[in-house]
């Protein structure tokens, strides 16, 4: 095993684990589900208060517009939350970006709402391990990493957005123009399992709606005259199902639409999920979806309308991520925390990280379990170790031992 330096055992005895903890605690009982809007708003200025402590310019920046499709298939405008932005040293030669996300899963009238300890170790609460566990290792690692002879050579940039748990469709422009020339990105969606196993390569996933328009008519006196838009609907559906392959899943998840049982309905919402393993798997899907979408308004009569895509591509590791995966590793091993990964069929904003070109390594947060739901659990010793874990990456990254 690789022995620490003693200007890395310095670097990584830094971090203050019961701040890191007061943290977490504070902030997981500031609701901000995607949709909360006022709860995203006292988060991020919450949020800004404590990276106010960094050197830097921060900003917290206004939601990319985004719409989407409504249960009668109208084109609304999407509301999302301002996403904080921190740069420091931008002239810097070599530059990083550290992405987390404030917003949960947990809506504001989720009953999930409140921390709680399961053991002496073991803190249950909304948000804890996804992601604002991964925020408090964000912080501790810079704040320790400004004391290494290393970072004045270099300089990144932090992004926390408000909308990763739908997509980061309102981020995705400001992700994409933030990774430009970095030499490496670091995410800190929590470990993929509790033992600190990293994701690996990951699918990619695409949210997909569907209009339908028929045409309305008695379901007694003239049927034959209606075009039943729930029926080709749920036809779509099932097709959709057939076009799975070892290499693609997709799951039609919701249909709305309907009407009064005496009227043949004439719209419908076909809303579904698609998993590529890989960019050719999305590329067939590509292909083959409009080749669908024709055969049904042909034998339905009705008119099919897309919204969507795929918002998060495929992510493969390249021989740069594994180089930078390696890196992880060894700091680990120096640390005493065995590092390993495994491929995932989640996405986070990783994926979207590695497609521009960027190394990426996107679970470098907290160890923890049951994401999602209100069994949500944060292994609390792994605040600290997590963040002496970056910190040396971000030393050794930089030129450092």
């Amino acid at each position: 095993m690789q022995q620490l330096s003693r200007t890395e055992s310095a670097l990584a005895g830094q971090t203050d684990a019961a701040a890191m903890l007061t943290q977490v605690e504070a902030w997981s009982h500031i609701n901000s589900g995607t949709g909360n809007l006022a709860g995203l708003s006292t988060q991020a200025d919450a949020l800004a208060e404590a990276f106010s402590a960094l050197p830097g310019d921060l900003e917290l920046l206004a939601p990319a517009p985004v719409d989407a499709v409504a249960a009668n298939g109208a084109r609304i405008e999407q509301s999302h939350g301002r996403h904080l932005v921190l740069r420091v040293r931008p002239d810097a030669p070599r530059r990083y970006l550290l992405t987390g996300h404030m917003d949960t899963v947990f809506a504001a009238d989720h009953p999930f709402q409140r921390t709680r300890w399961i053991d002496a170790v073991t803190l249950n609460g909304p948000g804890v391990a996804d992601m604002k566990g991964g925020i408090a290792v964000i912080l501790a690692a810079l704040t320790a990493f400004e004391a290494s002879s290393q970072a004045a050579r270099v300089g990144y940039d932090v992004m926390i957005n408000s909308d990763e748990e739908t997509g980061s469709l309102s981020s995705a422009p400001l992700i994409a123009a933030l990774a430009q020339g970095k030499a490496a990105a670091l995410t800190y969606e929590p470990s993929a399992l509790p033992d600190g196993t990293l994701a690996g390569a990951r699918g990619g996933s695409g949210n997909f709606s569907v209009v339908v328009s028929g045409r309305s008519a008695h379901a007694g006196r003239n049927p034959g005259y209606g075009r039943n838009a729930l029926v080709a609907a749920a036809d779509l559906a099932v097709r959709l199902k057939h076009m799975e392959t070892s290499g693609l899943t997709i799951n039609p998840a919701r249909i709305d639409g309907g009407s009064a049982n005496n009227v043949v309905p004439d719209s419908a919402v076909l809303r579904f999920n698609i998993r590529p393993k890989s960019e050719l798997d999305a590329e067939r899907f590509s292909r083959a979806i409009y080749l669908i979408l024709h055969e049904i308004e042909q034998e339905h009569e009705v008119s099919l309308h897309l919204h969507g895509g795929l918002t998060r591509p495929p992510k493969p590791l390249t021989p740069a991520a594994e180089a930078l995966f390696g890196l992880v590793k060894q700091c680990g091993e120096a640390l005493g925390q065995p590092i390993s990964w495994i491929p995932s069929g989640g996405v986070c904003d990783g994926n979207n990280i590695a497609a521009l070109g960027v190394p990426v390594v996107d679970t470098m947060g907290v160890r923890g379990g049951a994401i999602h739901s209100d069994e949500e659990y944060l292994l609390v010793p792994s605040l600290a170790e997590r963040a002496a874990l970056s910190a040396l990456v971000l030393h050794r990254l930089s030129g450092g031992e």
